[in-house]
């Protein structure tokens, strides 16, 4: 990741004088003078009926770059003195210089010269640039025990003891180097590389900056200091140096990540992910620069890119746990949960004590409904890191689930302990109570925070816990212009509302799905035996924010009731049954394989209940395919006034899954198809299957309306259905605390205190519910 400068030497001159580099020159056969062959005592390790003229005669093709006649002449004598060490170590600098495989004339000559330490350095390194640092460190020590002073094989056997990952043992070979040579640029660099990668960057910087003087125009010890900066935060002459030696080498790669990243920490992500993409346009198979260009995209709002990026990470390097880790974060993101649970175990397989990994897991698990699965795996990645915020922050999400909303705050009081930036714990706390004018550290916190230039989610996530806050405290001012910030940030991060095709999918579903259609369907599926006959489900439909989770959490405090929360479904088995054409006889039979399909989802509800509350509120999309499939199944529409409805989508970082919520003339348009569907439904299923309930009349008067439920999904009265927030149980949804309060009635009419603000959305101030 640091060595930039790899091989120690293979830039210096060669000692004999020459003017040509070491490495590929004549040192790979004597270490100081002049082309002469060896003495007595090396030649006598081979034939001694070679005539030592004849070794002169190879040498002197050597200086006059007759590399192929002296390549040819060695193999020529080999044949007839193939014990000669000499001749083997020559004919390996003439296949050297000419770019050829050397290993196997140097290993016959270490094993024919086994007291000639250059041999033995040589040897080494060839192994590691061949890489394979064991056989190259074996080499180089045997070099070294013959010659203990040896600078350059102490520089390549610290080389290789870093590429076998033992960094301390490296950073005593280099400095055994510099005490010989204190003035050797590369080792200086090489012993910083070492000392960097312990995280000693202090002590790194120094010999960095050591290194430069002897090297002020070396662009990659310059790119090397830039990086310990980065790592220091020193980001402003990080960026300068980077800059710097990007002039003297505008292909070095490398310099163009470091400046990326150096830019990336100064909030300059734009033109970091310009530098980065110059780094993988100069190196494309960089795993390193390839991640750091999905980060900073993603940091942006850019998830699908860095989505592609994340997964060409992986296919470079599919052992790193990091880019598996990073793939499922995206995967998260786009909702993509069984891609993102599988790549967080990837990352966990290669790394079991990868806490990051098991946090990443935990949340997907989570939005999954796997609650106790989450909070096992949450609880793994505490045992790796105890302190970790993000871990403690999602922990306290996991305990607000299930209702222990005190245990919740301070879990994020401790992650704000242990990291005063840590933007997620200040955002739960907003959600999980109702703040006050004593919130004041909170305020100032949050408002120190906005002031850093944090990533586009963090940002906007602040921005909503703002809106909240001044919304409790009655600054409605503030608080819509908070809410509207981060309204405007979440449409810079995911797809952009289609009206259209929204409209265009309802014109299907009202077409096919006619009173006609319908009652054929019913017809055709009586006779041959084709609908499901099982009344456990129980469907909550309606807008976001309409009082689905108060309903499922009146009833799932039933002692014959589960609630399933929002089953993922019904999106799928329409786009399934459409490719078939929706004929009536097709469709039946097609409909009784999704009931089939659907019931099977229902794995986790207990034997002891006799109804399962699916609330996913879009499915009002589809109550005629539910109805159609499940005949017994019933509906139950919450209905709520829409300017309540619109402002509660609109104050709530629904995280872009549903890009109508970030605008109010989206909100406007979506809200007029839903009414558009659902008077359809109305007007074509029957009563039994379908019962509408106003959300403002069952706050106020919550025993009537909840006896009217559990009469329509035929169950009898069970009055710890008035008490449902002490019902214990799992609930993910933004509502997850309101649900949890007694009920009550003062979130209704809250549209007034925006009145002002409503735009598109006071041509819906008459579209009011119908109250039945």
């Amino acid at each position: 990741m640091n060595s930039l400068v790899t091989k120690p030497g293979r830039n210096d001159p060669c000692p004999c004088g020459s003017g040509k580099r070491y490495k590929h020159c004549c040192g790979v056969v004597h270490a100081a003078g002049p082309v002469r062959p060896a003495a007595p005592r090396n030649i006598a390790a081979g034939s001694s009926s070679l005539a030592p003229q004849e070794l002169g005669a190879l040498v002197a093709m050597i200086d006059q770059g007759r590399l192929a006649q002296a390549e040819e002449r060695a193999l020529a004598l080999l044949k007839g003195h193939p014990g000669t060490g000499m001749v083997w170590k020559i004919l390996s600098v003439a296949l050297v210089r000419q770019g050829k495989n050397a290993l196997p004339a140097l290993s016959k000559a270490a094993q024919l010269m086994p007291l000639d330490a250059e041999v033995h350095g040589n040897l080494g390194s060839a192994l590691l640039a061949a890489g394979q640092p064991a056989d190259a460190l074996a080499s180089l020590t045997r070099a070294l025990e013959l010659r203990p002073n040896d600078a350059e094989a102490l520089l390549e056997a610290g080389d290789a003891t870093q590429a076998l990952g033992r960094p301390q043992e490296a950073i005593a070979l280099y400095q055994r180097a510099v005490a010989l040579d204190a003035r050797s640029p590369l080792a200086l660099n090489n012993l910083g590389n070492a000392l960097l990668r312990l995280g000693r960057r202090d002590e790194a910087v120094s010999y960095y900056r050591l290194a430069l003087e002897r090297r002020p125009q070396n662009a990659q010890v310059l790119c090397n200091l830039a990086d310990a900066l980065r790592q220091a935060d020193a980001l402003e002459e990080a960026v300068s140096l980077s800059e710097r030696a990007i002039r003297l080498e505008p292909s070095l790669a490398r310099a163009h990540n470091v400046l990326g990243l150096s830019l990336g920490g100064l909030g300059e992500r734009e033109r970091a992910a310009t530098s980065l993409r110059q780094a993988v346009t100069l190196d494309p198979r960089s795993q390193e620069a390839v991640t750091n260009l999905a980060n900073v995209l993603r940091d942006l709002g850019a998830r699908r890119e860095a989505l592609a990026l994340y997964r060409k990470a992986v296919e470079l390097d599919p052992q790193r746990p990091e880019g598996h880790c990073g793939l499922g974060n995206a995967e998260f993101e786009l909702r993509h949960l069984t891609a993102a649970a599988e790549s967080f175990r990837r990352a966990i397989a290669l790394r079991p004590d990868y806490g990051a990994a098991h946090v990443g897991l935990a949340a997907t698990l989570r939005i999954g409904g796997q609650a106790r699965e989450a909070e096992a795996s949450c609880r793994a990645g505490l045992a790796a890191a105890p302190e970790d915020p993000e871990a403690l922050v999602l922990l306290g999400e996991l305990r607000a689930d299930r209702g222990y909303f005190d245990e919740a705050q301070q879990l994020f009081g401790r992650a704000i302990h242990n990291d005063p930036h840590c933007v997620s714990a200040f955002c739960s706390i907003a959600a999980h109570r109702r703040m006050t004018g004593a919130d004041g550290a909170w305020l100032t916190g949050v408002q120190q925070l906005l002031e850093r230039p944090l990533p586009l989610a963090q940002a906007t996530g602040l921005r909503f816990a703002l809106g909240k806050y001044f919304d409790d405290v009655g600054a409605y001012a503030e608080a819509f212009r908070c809410y509207r910030e981060g309204n405007e940030l979440t449409r810079r991060s995911g797809a952009a509302y289609d009206g259209d095709k929204l409209a265009a999918r309802i014109d299907r579903l009202i077409e096919r799905f006619d009173a006609p259609f319908v009652r054929a369907l019913h017809s055709f599926a009586q006779q041959h035996g084709a609908a499901s006959s099982s009344e456990r489900p129980v469907f909550i439909v309606g807008m976001p924010r309409s009082g689905t989770s108060l309903a499922e959490q009146i009833l799932a405090s039933h002692s014959q009731v589960y609630g399933a929360g929002e089953v993922r479904f019904w999106d799928d088995a329409f786009a399934t049954l459409e490719k078939s054409g929706l004929e009536t006889a097709a469709t039946a039979a097609g409909l009784a394989e999704i009931a089939r399909a659907y019931l099977a989802r229902l794995t986790a509800v207990p034997p002891e209940a006799s109804r399962a509350v699916d609330k996913m509120p879009a499915n009002f999309l589809y109550a005629g395919l539910i109805h159609a499939a499940l005949p017994r199944a019933r509906i139950i529409h919450m209905r709520r006034h829409p300017l309540d409805t619109c402002l509660s989508i609109y104050f709530q970082n629904f995280f872009n899954v549903s890009p109508f919520a970030s605008d109010l003339e989206s909100l406007a348009h979506y809200y007029a198809q839903y009414l558009r569907i659902t008077e359809h439904w109305r007007s074509v299923l029957p009563a039994t299957a379908l019962l509408e309930v106003p959300y403002e009349a069952l706050v106020t008067d919550q025993e009537t309306w909840t006896r009217r439920m559990l009469e329509f999904i035929a169950l009898p009265w069970d009055a710890r259905c008035l008490d449902f927030h002490r019902t214990e149980r799992v609930v993910i949804t933004a509502s997850r605390w309101q649900v949890r309060q007694r009920i009550h009635a003062s979130s209704v009419g809250r549209w007034r205190n925006y009145e002002q603000y409503l735009g598109p959305l006071g041509r819906l101030a008459n579209r009011l519910p119908a109250q039945t």
